[in-house]
């Protein structure tokens, strides 16, 4: 008997699952949203001890990252469990947008400025770091502006169709995920020992990357959602030998295993559309050479 099947409730004529069954992805997007305030809070902790200080790690900072890495396993499970259970609703669907805002968006905003443009050295020009901390301060706005309007188009789009459609036996996000583009900001943070970027040429390319992350979230570009994957169907010896592999190899080397996987899946969207806009440029024509005829 499937589990959605267990859950129906007797008394209920159309068959709906219990009012407790929908407790349980609510407990977990109520777990997102913990996470992400508690990231909020450990990345201001860190910056007011460090300017009081001088520190030059900030372990507040790898802290913060790991809390929004646990809310996006959290995010994923909210909606399995939803689907298997049966409980997907509107309600969890708003509320999980919510929680995405906090954790996903204003938190990844709120530790990225910190991390990558508060403690910018005060040997350059001043005039040349006050506006690296302006456009921190706009583009980490851009950033949460961009994640809030990606969630939005996923809640009003019912069967949005990216740019470069794929296999039609697997389903795919139209821009990436702002679970994803959090994760990656987290995982460079996190790989970087939380040590501060005070370099300004490094902040200005820290400026870069998240004018990139917003226009990926905002893009109709194509992204694999793995939905498509069952997680109760037998698996092969294999995949059981690849997945103990990643647990070790995160588990042993966190920083760099998180950090590529992260970025492998943020640059598959880019590569997929680069190989879609190659693979459309219309074949050069060679000028026909005339035959010379003999007389």
């Amino acid at each position: 008997m499937r589990l959605s099947d267990r859950l129906i409730d007797p008394k209920s004529p159309e068959r709906r699952p219990r009012r407790a069954a929908y407790a349980l992805p609510t407990l977990f997007t109520a777990l997102n949203v913990f996470f992400g305030f508690l990231a909020i809070t450990k990345t201001i902790e860190g910056t007011l001890k460090a300017a009081q200080s001088g520190g030059v790690s900030i372990p507040e900072y790898a802290l913060a990252a790991q809390l929004i890495g646990v809310a996006v396993a959290c995010d994923g499970l909210d909606g399995r469990i939803a689907r298997m259970t049966n409980t997907v609703s509107d309600f969890g669907r708003e509320l999980d947008s919510l929680a995405d805002v906090i954790t996903f968006g204003l938190a990844p905003a709120v530790l990225a400025f910190c991390w990558g443009f508060f403690f910018v050295s005060h040997n350059i020009d001043p005039l040349m770091r006050d506006q690296i901390l302006q456009g921190g301060y706009f583009l980490s706005f851009v950033y949460l502006l961009c994640g809030a309007a990606r969630l939005a188009r996923f809640n009003v789009v019912t069967n949005p169709i990216p740019k470069n459609p794929g296999r039609p036996d697997r389903k795919y996000f139209v821009g990436l995920p702002i679970p994803a583009a959090a994760a990656f900001i987290a995982s460079i943070i996190y790989f970087a020992n939380s040590a501060p970027i005070e370099n300004w040429i490094i902040s200005l390319l820290w400026l870069a990357l998240l004018a990139l992350m917003s226009f990926l979230m905002v893009s109709t570009w194509r992204y694999r959602s793995f939905k498509d994957l069952a997680l109760l169907q037998p698996r092969s010896p294999l995949s059981l030998i690849l997945l103990g592999s990643l647990i070790f190899l995160i588990w042993n080397y966190s920083q760099p295993v998180l950090f590529l996987m992260c970025f492998t899946y943020t640059a598959s969207g880019i590569i997929v559309r680069i190989g879609g806009l190659l693979r459309r440029r219309p074949a050069t024509v060679l000028p026909v050479s005339e035959t010379p005829t003999l007389g």
